[in-house]
C-alpha cells in the first residue's frame, strides 16, 4: 500500500508516517511525498480556502498510489470579537473517489500577525520573521509558529496529527461515510 502525501513538508510527512503506525490496516503503508500546489494562496485566508487547499493537494498527489492527503494550514475568522483570527490546519484524505475530511485544534494568531497577513498581504512565515518571532524563513518545516507560541510544547508535526487522525475516520467507518 502507498500513501502519497501533498507536500515535501517533513513534519506533514512524518506526521503521516507517525500516525499510520497507531492503525493495523495502514502500519505496512509506504509514505511518499509529492511536491504539489495547493491552488490557494500561499496563506489561506478562511475555512472554505483552507480545505479547498487540502483537498486540492490530496487529488492532485493521488498518481500510482492507494490513497493521498493533502494537509493545508489556514485561518479561521472570528465573528465576535471582531478581527481576531485562529490558525488550523485540515487534512484531506483521498481515496480516488471521494474526500474525508479532519482538522487539528485551532490557536489564535497575534494581532501583529494578523496586520501583516490582511494588511500588507505577508503569509504566516512572512509575518513570524517580520515581528522577530523566528530568524526562520521556513518556520513551517520547523517547529511551527505554535513551536514557538507554546514554547516548545506543542510542534508543527504534533499540531498536524490530530487532523490525520480525525480525516482517518472515514477510512475507519466505511459504511457510515
Amino acid at each position: 500500500m502507498i500513501i502519497a502525501v501533498g507536500s515535501q513538508n517533513r513534519n506533514k510527512i512524518e506526521a503521516v508516517q507517525e500516525v499510520i503506525q497507531e492503525y493495523d490496516f495502514l502500519h505496512a503503508a509506504e509514505v511518499i511525498g509529492r511536491e504539489v500546489s495547493s491552488g490557494v494562496s500561499r496563506q489561506p485566508r478562511s475555512l472554505d480556502e483552507t480545505v479547498a487547499g487540502a483537498q486540492q493537494r490530496a487529488r492532485a498527489a493521488f498518481v500510482n498510489c492507494d490513497y493521498s492527503i493533502g494537509l493545508e494550514s489556514g485561518l479561521i475568522v472570528i465573528v465576535n470579537p471582531v478581527g481576531r483570527y485562529l490558525e488550523h490546519t485540515v487534512c484531506a484524505l483521498y481515496d480516488g473517489r471521494r474526500y474525508s475530511l479532519g482538522f487539528s485544534a485551532a490557536f489564535e494568531l497575534p494581532p501583529k500577525i494578523v496586520t501583516l497577513i490582511f494588511g500588507e498581504g505577508y503569509d504566516l512565515e512572512q509575518a513570524s520573521l517580520k515581528v522577530g518571532l523566528t530568524a526562520n524563513p521556513q518556520l513551517g518545516n520547523a517547529e511551527g509558529l505554535i513551536g514557538i507560541l507554546t514554547q516548545g510544547k506543542v510542534s508543527r508535526k504534533e499540531y498536524t496529527k490530530p487532523a490525520i487522525r480525525m480525516a482517518l475516520i472515514g477510512l475507519q467507518q466505511p459504511g457510515l461515510y
